[in-house]
């Protein structure tokens, strides 16, 4: 097996596997989030703002697969 047929497999496969831990992830955040929220109604502006944040990081690191992904299919 050559290493194009290594990454025409491994490519697809490790986008899924990044798609799901990401949804995964943006799962638990704003469900914790919703629960804070509901135990304390007053501090939800501060729960909110740091949910975004979270949110924002665990999109980043979904974008950077996909980067990463369009370079190694450059290289097929």
């Amino acid at each position: 097996m050559d290493y194009k047929a290594a990454l025409a497999f491994s490519i697809p496969l490790g986008l899924a596997i990044v798609g799901v831990g990401s949804a995964i992830a943006l799962g638990r955040a704003v469900s914790a989030a919703m629960d804070a929220t509901a135990r304390q109604p007053e501090a939800s502006m501060k729960i909110l703002i740091n949910m975004i944040a979270g949110c924002a990081l665990i999109e980043a690191l979904t974008i950077y697969a996909l980067v990463l992904s369009f370079q190694l299919m450059g290289k097929m």
